[in-house]
Protein backbone atom coordinates (compact mmCIF):
# COMPACT_ATOMS: atom_id res chain seq x y z
CA UNK A 1 0.00 0.00 0.00
CA UNK A 2 2.81 2.39 0.90
CA UNK A 3 4.51 1.63 -2.42
CA UNK A 4 1.27 2.37 -4.25
CA UNK A 5 0.91 5.73 -2.44
CA UNK A 6 4.53 6.57 -3.19
CA UNK A 7 4.03 5.83 -6.89
CA UNK A 8 0.95 8.03 -6.86
CA UNK A 9 2.70 10.93 -5.15
CA UNK A 10 5.48 10.74 -7.73
CA UNK A 11 3.21 10.08 -10.71
CA UNK A 12 3.98 11.82 -13.99
CA UNK A 13 0.55 13.46 -14.07
CA UNK A 14 0.92 14.99 -10.60
CA UNK A 15 4.44 16.16 -11.41
CA UNK A 16 3.21 17.72 -14.63
CA UNK A 17 0.36 19.55 -12.88
CA UNK A 18 2.65 20.92 -10.18
CA UNK A 19 5.35 21.91 -12.66
CA UNK A 20 2.89 23.70 -14.93
CA UNK A 21 0.45 24.92 -12.27
CA UNK A 22 0.44 28.36 -13.87
CA UNK A 23 -0.93 26.96 -17.13
CA UNK A 24 -3.01 24.04 -15.79
CA UNK A 25 -6.25 26.09 -15.61
CA UNK A 26 -6.15 27.11 -19.26
CA UNK A 27 -5.30 23.52 -20.27
CA UNK A 28 -8.38 22.26 -18.43
CA UNK A 29 -10.41 25.10 -19.96
CA UNK A 30 -9.28 24.24 -23.50
CA UNK A 31 -9.78 20.55 -22.85
CA UNK A 32 -13.38 21.05 -21.74
CA UNK A 33 -14.14 23.31 -24.69
CA UNK A 34 -12.62 20.94 -27.27
CA UNK A 35 -14.38 17.95 -25.72
CA UNK A 36 -17.80 19.61 -26.00
CA UNK A 37 -17.13 21.03 -29.47
CA UNK A 38 -16.22 17.62 -30.87
CA UNK A 39 -18.90 15.59 -29.15
CA UNK A 40 -22.04 17.70 -28.67
CA UNK A 41 -24.62 17.85 -31.45
CA UNK A 42 -28.33 18.00 -30.59
CA UNK A 43 -29.58 19.15 -27.19
CA UNK A 44 -32.27 16.42 -27.28
CA UNK A 45 -29.84 13.64 -28.21
CA UNK A 46 -29.38 11.03 -25.47
CA UNK A 47 -25.60 11.46 -25.55
CA UNK A 48 -25.79 15.25 -25.17
CA UNK A 49 -28.32 15.00 -22.36
CA UNK A 50 -26.17 12.44 -20.57
CA UNK A 51 -22.99 14.52 -20.90
CA UNK A 52 -24.61 17.73 -19.67
CA UNK A 53 -26.37 15.96 -16.78
CA UNK A 54 -23.08 14.30 -15.77
CA UNK A 55 -21.28 17.65 -15.98
CA UNK A 56 -23.88 19.33 -13.76
CA UNK A 57 -23.99 16.47 -11.26
CA UNK A 58 -20.19 16.23 -11.11
CA UNK A 59 -19.90 20.00 -10.65
CA UNK A 60 -22.31 19.91 -7.70
CA UNK A 61 -20.47 17.01 -6.04
CA UNK A 62 -17.04 18.55 -6.64
CA UNK A 63 -18.19 21.89 -5.24
CA UNK A 64 -19.32 20.11 -2.07
CA UNK A 65 -16.05 18.17 -1.75
CA UNK A 66 -13.89 21.25 -2.32
CA UNK A 67 -15.70 23.36 0.27
CA UNK A 68 -15.08 20.77 2.96
CA UNK A 69 -11.33 20.42 2.29
CA UNK A 70 -10.37 23.16 4.78
CA UNK A 71 -12.36 21.38 7.47
CA UNK A 72 -10.14 18.31 7.21
CA UNK A 73 -13.12 16.13 6.31
CA UNK A 74 -11.14 14.05 3.83
CA UNK A 75 -8.01 13.44 5.88
CA UNK A 76 -7.09 9.78 5.93
CA UNK A 77 -9.55 8.97 3.12
CA UNK A 78 -9.10 8.23 -0.56
CA UNK A 79 -10.31 11.75 -1.38
CA UNK A 80 -7.33 13.31 0.41
CA UNK A 81 -5.08 12.21 -2.45
CA UNK A 82 -7.10 14.21 -4.95
CA UNK A 83 -7.77 17.42 -2.99
CA UNK A 84 -5.40 19.52 -5.09
CA UNK A 85 -7.27 18.56 -8.26
CA UNK A 86 -10.70 19.71 -7.02
CA UNK A 87 -10.30 23.39 -8.10
CA UNK A 88 -9.25 22.21 -11.58
CA UNK A 89 -12.23 19.87 -11.73
CA UNK A 90 -14.59 22.73 -10.79
CA UNK A 91 -13.04 24.84 -13.50
CA UNK A 92 -13.32 22.05 -16.06
CA UNK A 93 -17.04 21.61 -15.38
CA UNK A 94 -17.67 25.37 -15.35
CA UNK A 95 -15.89 25.58 -18.71
CA UNK A 96 -17.54 22.46 -20.12
CA UNK A 97 -21.07 23.59 -19.29
CA UNK A 98 -20.65 27.23 -20.35
CA UNK A 99 -18.93 26.18 -23.61
CA UNK A 100 -21.81 23.79 -24.34
CA UNK A 101 -24.28 26.67 -24.06
CA UNK A 102 -22.10 28.88 -26.25
CA UNK A 103 -22.03 26.09 -28.87
CA UNK A 104 -25.84 25.75 -28.86
CA UNK A 105 -26.45 29.52 -28.95
CA UNK A 106 -23.88 30.15 -31.69
CA UNK A 107 -25.70 27.82 -34.07
CA UNK A 108 -28.39 30.43 -34.55
CA UNK A 109 -28.05 32.25 -37.87
CA UNK A 110 -28.30 35.63 -36.14
CA UNK A 111 -27.88 36.55 -32.48
CA UNK A 112 -29.42 39.99 -33.06
CA UNK A 113 -31.15 41.18 -29.88
CA UNK A 114 -30.03 38.13 -27.93
CA UNK A 115 -26.34 39.01 -28.33
CA UNK A 116 -26.15 40.44 -24.81
CA UNK A 117 -26.86 37.08 -23.19
CA UNK A 118 -24.53 35.33 -25.62
CA UNK A 119 -21.76 37.81 -24.72
CA UNK A 120 -22.27 36.98 -21.03
CA UNK A 121 -21.74 33.30 -21.82
CA UNK A 122 -18.63 34.02 -23.88
CA UNK A 123 -17.19 36.27 -21.14
CA UNK A 124 -17.93 33.55 -18.59
CA UNK A 125 -16.14 31.08 -20.82
CA UNK A 126 -13.08 33.34 -21.14
CA UNK A 127 -13.13 34.34 -17.48
CA UNK A 128 -13.03 30.67 -16.58
CA UNK A 129 -9.29 30.79 -17.36
CA UNK A 130 -8.79 33.22 -14.49
CA UNK A 131 -11.06 31.54 -11.95
CA UNK A 132 -8.23 29.37 -10.64
CA UNK A 133 -6.83 32.29 -8.66
CA UNK A 134 -10.24 33.27 -7.34
CA UNK A 135 -11.93 29.90 -7.03
CA UNK A 136 -11.47 30.08 -3.25
CA UNK A 137 -13.81 33.09 -3.23
CA UNK A 138 -16.99 31.30 -2.23
CA UNK A 139 -19.27 34.17 -3.21
CA UNK A 140 -17.90 33.83 -6.75
CA UNK A 141 -18.16 30.03 -6.62
CA UNK A 142 -21.84 29.96 -5.78
CA UNK A 143 -22.69 32.94 -8.01
CA UNK A 144 -21.20 31.29 -11.09
CA UNK A 145 -22.66 27.94 -10.07
CA UNK A 146 -26.16 29.42 -9.91
CA UNK A 147 -25.82 31.10 -13.32
CA UNK A 148 -24.67 27.79 -14.82
CA UNK A 149 -27.48 25.94 -13.02
CA UNK A 150 -30.13 28.37 -14.31
CA UNK A 151 -28.92 27.96 -17.89
CA UNK A 152 -28.78 24.18 -17.48
CA UNK A 153 -32.41 23.89 -16.41
CA UNK A 154 -33.68 26.32 -19.07
CA UNK A 155 -32.23 23.92 -21.63
CA UNK A 156 -33.24 20.66 -19.97
CA UNK A 157 -36.78 21.18 -18.71
CA UNK A 158 -38.28 22.22 -22.11
CA UNK A 159 -36.58 19.19 -23.71
CA UNK A 160 -38.13 16.78 -21.22
CA UNK A 161 -41.55 18.48 -21.09
CA UNK A 162 -41.58 19.05 -24.88
CA UNK A 163 -43.02 22.50 -24.31
CA UNK A 164 -41.61 26.01 -24.36
CA UNK A 165 -43.22 29.19 -23.03
CA UNK A 166 -42.85 31.81 -20.31
CA UNK A 167 -44.32 29.51 -17.65
CA UNK A 168 -41.75 26.80 -18.46
CA UNK A 169 -38.97 29.40 -18.23
CA UNK A 170 -40.19 30.53 -14.79
CA UNK A 171 -40.42 26.90 -13.63
CA UNK A 172 -36.86 26.28 -14.86
CA UNK A 173 -35.61 29.31 -12.94
CA UNK A 174 -37.44 28.23 -9.79
CA UNK A 175 -36.00 24.69 -9.98
CA UNK A 176 -32.46 26.06 -10.39
CA UNK A 177 -33.00 28.51 -7.50
CA UNK A 178 -34.27 25.84 -5.12
CA UNK A 179 -31.58 23.29 -6.06
CA UNK A 180 -28.80 25.86 -5.61
CA UNK A 181 -30.11 27.06 -2.25
CA UNK A 182 -30.43 23.45 -1.05
CA UNK A 183 -26.80 22.72 -2.01
CA UNK A 184 -25.62 26.01 -0.49
CA UNK A 185 -27.37 25.49 2.87
CA UNK A 186 -26.21 21.86 2.98
CA UNK A 187 -22.56 22.90 2.49
CA UNK A 188 -23.00 25.81 4.90
CA UNK A 189 -24.31 23.48 7.59
CA UNK A 190 -21.54 20.89 7.06
CA UNK A 191 -18.55 23.23 6.73
CA UNK A 192 -17.35 25.48 9.60
CA UNK A 193 -14.75 27.05 7.29
CA UNK A 194 -17.50 28.07 4.86
CA UNK A 195 -19.49 29.64 7.70
CA UNK A 196 -16.41 31.71 8.58
CA UNK A 197 -15.83 32.89 5.02
CA UNK A 198 -19.32 33.86 3.93
CA UNK A 199 -22.53 35.25 5.36
CA UNK A 200 -25.49 33.10 4.42
CA UNK A 201 -27.82 36.06 4.00
CA UNK A 202 -25.39 37.83 1.66
CA UNK A 203 -24.84 34.85 -0.64
CA UNK A 204 -28.59 34.16 -0.78
CA UNK A 205 -29.14 37.81 -1.72
CA UNK A 206 -26.53 37.51 -4.53
CA UNK A 207 -28.19 34.37 -5.92
CA UNK A 208 -31.67 35.90 -5.80
CA UNK A 209 -30.29 39.04 -7.51
CA UNK A 210 -28.89 36.87 -10.33
CA UNK A 211 -32.27 35.12 -10.54
CA UNK A 212 -34.05 38.45 -10.86
CA UNK A 213 -31.58 39.78 -13.42
CA UNK A 214 -31.92 36.75 -15.70
CA UNK A 215 -35.72 36.98 -15.52
CA UNK A 216 -35.48 40.69 -16.39
CA UNK A 217 -33.35 39.79 -19.41
CA UNK A 218 -35.94 37.23 -20.45
CA UNK A 219 -38.96 39.52 -20.27
CA UNK A 220 -37.02 42.27 -22.05
CA UNK A 221 -36.51 39.62 -24.78
CA UNK A 222 -32.74 39.71 -24.44
CA UNK A 223 -32.47 35.94 -23.96
CA UNK A 224 -33.10 33.62 -26.91
CA UNK A 225 -35.89 31.04 -26.52
CA UNK A 226 -33.62 28.07 -25.87
CA UNK A 227 -33.55 25.25 -26.87
CA UNK A 228 -35.03 26.56 -30.13
CA UNK A 229 -32.44 27.82 -32.64
CA UNK A 230 -32.61 29.33 -36.11
CA UNK A 231 -30.44 27.04 -38.21
CA UNK A 232 -30.79 28.68 -41.64
CA UNK A 233 -32.29 31.88 -42.98
CA UNK A 234 -32.22 32.77 -46.68
CA UNK A 235 -33.82 35.51 -48.78
CA UNK A 236 -34.77 33.76 -52.02
CA UNK A 237 -36.27 34.26 -55.47
CA UNK A 238 -38.28 31.06 -55.28
CA UNK A 239 -39.10 28.21 -52.92
CA UNK A 240 -40.68 24.98 -54.16
CA UNK A 241 -41.59 21.92 -52.11
CA UNK A 242 -40.84 18.77 -54.10
CA UNK A 243 -40.48 15.11 -53.07
CA UNK A 244 -40.16 15.95 -49.41
CA UNK A 245 -37.47 18.59 -50.02
CA UNK A 246 -37.50 22.37 -50.27
CA UNK A 247 -35.77 23.67 -53.40
CA UNK A 248 -34.61 27.20 -52.61
CA UNK A 249 -33.41 29.47 -55.42
CA UNK A 250 -31.35 32.48 -54.36
CA UNK A 251 -28.61 34.83 -55.54
CA UNK A 252 -25.42 33.12 -54.47
CA UNK A 253 -22.77 35.13 -52.68
CA UNK A 254 -19.23 35.54 -53.97
CA UNK A 255 -16.96 32.59 -53.15
CA UNK A 256 -14.67 34.62 -50.85
CA UNK A 257 -17.66 35.44 -48.60
CA UNK A 258 -17.80 31.84 -47.42
CA UNK A 259 -19.83 32.45 -44.26
CA UNK A 260 -23.04 33.39 -46.13
CA UNK A 261 -24.95 31.58 -48.87
CA UNK A 262 -27.10 34.39 -50.28
CA UNK A 263 -26.39 37.97 -51.28
CA UNK A 264 -27.72 40.72 -49.06
CA UNK A 265 -28.63 42.84 -52.11
CA UNK A 266 -31.76 41.31 -53.66
CA UNK A 267 -32.28 42.19 -57.36
CA UNK A 268 -36.00 42.86 -57.55
CA UNK A 269 -38.31 43.09 -60.55
CA UNK A 270 -41.81 44.66 -60.26
CA UNK A 271 -44.55 42.26 -59.09
CA UNK A 272 -41.93 39.67 -58.14
CA UNK A 273 -42.29 37.63 -54.97
CA UNK A 274 -39.60 37.81 -52.29
CA UNK A 275 -39.30 34.63 -50.23
CA UNK A 276 -37.82 34.06 -46.78
CA UNK A 277 -36.84 30.44 -46.13
CA UNK A 278 -35.94 29.36 -42.60
CA UNK A 279 -35.16 26.12 -40.82
CA UNK A 280 -35.57 26.04 -37.05
CA UNK A 281 -34.13 23.42 -34.74
CA UNK A 282 -36.49 22.23 -32.03
CA UNK A 283 -36.24 19.20 -29.75
CA UNK A 284 -38.20 16.09 -30.75
CA UNK A 285 -42.01 16.46 -30.49
CA UNK A 286 -41.80 20.07 -29.30
CA UNK A 287 -44.51 22.07 -31.10
CA UNK A 288 -44.37 25.85 -31.44
CA UNK A 289 -45.90 28.68 -33.45
CA UNK A 290 -43.38 30.79 -35.37
CA UNK A 291 -43.78 34.27 -36.83
CA UNK A 292 -41.95 35.91 -39.73
CA UNK A 293 -42.18 39.63 -39.03
CA UNK A 294 -41.46 41.60 -42.21
CA UNK A 295 -40.06 45.06 -41.42
CA UNK A 296 -38.82 47.95 -43.57
CA UNK A 297 -36.45 50.70 -42.47
CA UNK A 298 -37.97 54.18 -42.76
CA UNK A 299 -35.15 56.57 -43.65
CA UNK A 300 -37.28 59.62 -42.82
CA UNK A 301 -37.97 58.62 -39.23
CA UNK A 302 -34.88 56.36 -38.81
CA UNK A 303 -37.12 53.61 -37.49
CA UNK A 304 -38.06 50.06 -38.42
CA UNK A 305 -41.73 49.76 -39.44
CA UNK A 306 -43.58 46.44 -39.22
CA UNK A 307 -45.23 45.65 -42.54
CA UNK A 308 -46.77 42.25 -41.83
CA UNK A 309 -46.63 39.25 -39.47
CA UNK A 310 -46.95 35.84 -41.15
CA UNK A 311 -47.03 32.75 -38.95
CA UNK A 312 -46.77 28.98 -39.20
CA UNK A 313 -46.41 26.04 -36.80
CA UNK A 314 -43.33 23.86 -36.37
CA UNK A 315 -42.72 20.41 -34.88
CA UNK A 316 -39.27 19.49 -33.61
CA UNK A 317 -37.19 16.40 -34.27
CA UNK A 318 -35.62 16.87 -37.70
CA UNK A 319 -31.81 17.09 -37.71
CA UNK A 320 -31.79 19.89 -40.29
CA UNK A 321 -34.50 21.84 -38.51
CA UNK A 322 -38.18 22.33 -39.32
CA UNK A 323 -38.39 24.04 -42.71
CA UNK A 324 -40.82 26.74 -43.66
CA UNK A 325 -41.13 29.91 -45.71
CA UNK A 326 -43.17 33.06 -46.19
CA UNK A 327 -43.26 35.52 -49.07
CA UNK A 328 -44.40 39.00 -50.05
CA UNK A 329 -45.17 40.77 -53.33
CA UNK A 330 -45.18 44.45 -54.26
CA UNK A 331 -42.17 45.20 -52.12
CA UNK A 332 -40.55 48.60 -52.37
CA UNK A 333 -36.77 49.13 -52.63
CA UNK A 334 -34.83 49.77 -49.46
CA UNK A 335 -33.49 48.06 -46.37
CA UNK A 336 -35.59 45.16 -45.05
CA UNK A 337 -35.39 42.54 -42.36
CA UNK A 338 -37.45 39.56 -41.31
CA UNK A 339 -37.47 38.78 -37.61
CA UNK A 340 -38.01 35.11 -36.81
CA UNK A 341 -40.01 35.08 -33.56
CA UNK A 342 -41.89 32.75 -31.26
CA UNK A 343 -45.52 33.52 -30.45
CA UNK A 344 -44.25 35.20 -27.25
CA UNK A 345 -42.13 37.41 -29.56
CA UNK A 346 -38.81 35.98 -28.37
CA UNK A 347 -36.23 36.52 -31.11
CA UNK A 348 -34.75 33.45 -32.79
CA UNK A 349 -32.88 35.47 -35.39
CA UNK A 350 -33.04 38.27 -37.93
CA UNK A 351 -32.60 37.89 -41.71
CA UNK A 352 -31.55 41.22 -43.22
CA UNK A 353 -31.43 42.18 -46.91
CA UNK A 354 -31.59 45.15 -49.28
CA UNK A 355 -34.17 45.34 -52.07
CA UNK A 356 -32.53 46.80 -55.17
CA UNK A 357 -34.78 47.53 -58.16
CA UNK A 358 -33.42 45.80 -61.26
CA UNK A 359 -34.23 48.40 -63.95
CA UNK A 360 -32.08 46.72 -66.58
CA UNK A 361 -32.94 43.03 -66.25
CA UNK A 362 -29.96 40.80 -66.82
CA UNK A 363 -29.23 37.18 -65.99
CA UNK A 364 -28.67 36.75 -62.28
CA UNK A 365 -26.21 34.37 -60.67
CA UNK A 366 -28.86 32.11 -59.18
CA UNK A 367 -28.29 28.90 -57.29
CA UNK A 368 -30.81 26.26 -56.21
CA UNK A 369 -30.17 24.23 -53.06
CA UNK A 370 -32.20 21.43 -51.55
CA UNK A 371 -33.04 21.43 -47.86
Amino acid sequence: MKKTLARYRNSAFRSFIRKHSKYAPILFFIGGFIFDTLTLGRIDRTYDLTVLCLHMTSLSITLYLYNLVDDGKWQGTLLERYEEYLPLAIQFFFGGLSSAYVIYFSRSVSLSKTASFFIILVLLLIANEFLKKRISNKYLQFGVYYFISFTFFTFMIPVFLKELNSTIFLISGAVSLVSTLVLLTFIYGKSPSTRKEIKLGKIIFIIIAIYGLINLFYFLRLIPPVPLALDKGIVAHNVVQKNGNYEVTYESEESHIFWRKHKLDFSYAPDQRVYIFSSIFAPTDLKKSIIHRWRKYNELTNEWVTVEDIGYDITGGRDGGFRGYTYKSNITPGEWEVQVLTEEEQVLGVIGFNIVLNTHPKPLKLKTSKF
